[in-house]
């Protein structure tokens, strides 16, 4: 998932203790040690007008435990029906008893079906519900084309339990195929190969021959056209996007290619790319053979292309070898956030490289020691862990830096090689931190003695903060960027004067990310004046603008700073404004009215984040 720049985005989203569970991951019910899913077979009708999909799936099942009864499942307000052993024939058997346990408010409900036979297959007749967290349903006025309705699923971190009643935890893997039933018109998509010229029958049919964890599990239903990006990858979109968005990803197949050259072949045969409408909560979703975008990237100039890099990283870090557990996340992050660095690197230069590195490790720099000691480390102690606590920059940036200390340390070409080697030893499984040392031990630092500690690679790993030693690229332009930003606060340089004419999408993040906190007004308006800030399309530039524009008392500004919220969905770009209105009782109240407009287009995962931000100052006004 795709989220620079952004501390913790979700860290507090889901912080309610854990429910009691017998499974090694502690998010998740399922007892893949006595029973585990190895195949999906999916057969579903989507209902728009219900808010639903309703059909059943068939899990093939590999007994472990002889002694074993019952198998355990993972749902999240579902409605069960029926369940059945399923006949050699793939006809419905005997119906099977199941218990579906009171639902706790983070894990869902435990599904137990009782199968002391041990069928090899069992079929769950079910819907889900116009609530569930996993998935999106749009109306049409709420899509970009506003003509046809739109629905989409965000099954990360534990989300693809509210859409499908499976083992919802990433060390279980399994392969699928999918039939999948839609309006007449309407385009359906999958994490699986897509067909690009599939007639638009409403009978869609989907393989992923590649065992892939359950957060990797995607839909999308919409007025969805493509546009060819390469041999091997396409764009998809809304009719009015997909141009601009094939423009923008056009060097899809040259990232693809400077990947392999790096870390072996891509091994997933298509990456296409969906873009998505404003509401989706994310940067990108990795979902295998078809990433899931935000359309805040689009900005004309491909500065923010670093997404696709990020995504297409996965299909090596994450996809391919998967962390077992969410609080080894790093595993999946931290080594895809390294590799998104060298394939902007390799296609878009090193100083385009060393400049979004460092806009994250800054970011990082300054949050990091207000975080709890535990989830400053890569791999954080299970206790009060949600399962999108560890999806915070730690996992992301600190995670990439430690990979580049161990690339400095040991030399590019004995580095990559290794890396290389790791993704194909572990290639199509989950795994844990342990393991990934043992190999990191075994591979790299034994067979290349003196170069790096085995007390300072753990200390990367289980010590909170970022080490002194950190290595850091240096970057000329944001060397300037920095004179001139101090020159621009002293009142020696007036804003019109400074050189930000040729300055990318970075440079100018760089510059708003080092203004103080406060800025005084006249400065504000002096460079809203000159480089009409205000109203900018570019969604990472007016975020970090209406932050400071809210906190310097820009009144102006604030009806641009609500039609930003408004249009854009993605948490990291809309919840540090409302954190920013919300300081002050006027700002909190124009916050609150600006969310009444725009929560029916807003995902479940954002509506939560922000109710949160108000729930926070309402209780700390309380106080005063």
């Amino acid at each position: 998932m795709y989220r620079p720049f952004f501390l913790a985005a979700c860290a507090a989203l889901l912080l309610a203790p854990l429910a009691a569970s017998a499974s090694a991951d502690p998010h998740s019910y399922a007892e893949p040690a006595r029973v585990r899913v190895t195949h999906v077979d999916l057969d579903l009708r989507t209902d728009f007008d219900r808010r639903e999909l309703n059909g059943n799936v068939t899990l093939t099942l590999d007994w472990k435990d002889k002694a074993a009864h019952d198998l355990v499942l993972d749902s999240r307000d579902l409605a069960i029906r029926r369940i059945v052993a399923v006949q050699a024939d793939g006809k419905a058997g005997a119906a099977l008893s199941f218990a579906l346990a009171p639902a706790d408010k983070e894990l869902g409900s435990k599904l137990t079906v009782a199968a002391p036979k041990h069928p090899s297959k069992v079929r769950i007749y079910y819907a889900t519900a116009p609530q569930a967290s996993g998935l999106q349903w749009l109306a049409p006025a709420q899509t970009t084309d506003k003509r046809r309705p739109f629905m989409f699923s965000q099954s990360e971190a534990i989300h693809a339990r509210s859409w499908v009643p499976l083992q919802d935890t990433p060390a279980v893997r399994f392969t699928y195929t999918a039939r999948v039933a839609a309006p007449k018109d309407l385009r359906v998509v999958m994490s699986a190969l897509n067909d690009a010229k599939h007639p638009l029958d409403g009978d869609f049919r989907f393989d992923q021959p590649h065992p892939i964890p359950s957060y990797l599990l995607a839909i999308a239903v919409g007025d969805i056209a493509v546009r060819e990006t390469g041999p091997r990858s396409a764009v998809y979109a809304e009719p009015s996007v997909a141009d601009k968005a094939a423009r923008e990803f056009e060097d899809t197949e040259p990232m693809i290619a400077a990947t392999e050259k790096l870390y072996g072949p891509y091994r997933w045969g298509r990456y296409d790319i969906l873009v998505l409408p404003a509401s989706f909560p994310f940067g990108g979703m990795e979902n295998p053979n078809m990433t899931f975008a935000t359309p805040t990237v689009l900005v004309g100039d491909k500065s923010l292309t670093a997404l696709v890099a990020h995504e297409l990283a996965h299909s090596w870090s994450g996809n391919l070898v998967t962390s077992a557990a969410w609080r080894h996340i790093w595993l999946n992050e931290g080594f895809t956030s390294y590799v998104e660095n060298r394939i902007v690197e390799a296609v878009y230069g090193k100083a385009q490289a060393d400049e979004e590195f460092l806009l994250a490790a800054h970011e990082l720099q300054g949050e990091i020691g207000g975080m709890p000691e535990n989830m400053q480390r890569l791999t954080p102690e299970p206790r009060d862990l949600g399962a999108e606590d560890a999806l915070s920059d730690v996992a992301y940036t600190k995670g990439a830096w430690f990979l580049k200390t161990l690339e400095q340390r040991y030399g590019r070409d004995v580095f990559d090689a290794y890396l290389r080697g790791y993704f194909d030893h572990f290639a199509f499984r989950s795994i844990d931190t342990g393991q990934m040392l043992a190999y990191l031990k075994a591979n790299l630092v034994d067979k290349h003695p003196g170069r790096m500690r085995w007390d300072e690679i753990e200390a990367w790993v289980y010590q909170p903060g970022i080490p002194k030693d950190a290595p850091l690229p240096a970057s000329a332009r944001f060397a300037r960027i920095d004179a001139e930003r101090a020159d621009f606060l002293a009142g020696t340089l007036a804003a019109d004067r400074l050189d930000a004419k040729s300055w990318n999408t970075q440079e100018w993040m760089y510059f708003l990310d080092g203004l103080p906190d406060a800025v005084a007004l006249d400065k504000l308006k002096a460079l809203d004046a000159a480089w009409h800030l205000t109203g900018t399309p570019n969604a990472e530039i007016g975020m970090r603008w209406y932050v400071h524009a809210i906190a310097g008392g820009d009144r102006v500004a604030w009806p641009a700073a609500a039609e930003h919220m408004t249009r854009i969905g993605r948490i990291y770009l809309t919840l540090p404004l409302y954190k920013a209105f919300a300081k002050t009782p006027e700002g909190l109240a124009f916050a609150v009215q600006v969310y009444a407009k725009a929560k029916p287009g807003y995902h479940p995962i954002t509506q939560d984040a922000v109710e949160r931000v108000f729930a926070r100052a309402r209780a700390g006004a309380g106080k005063e």
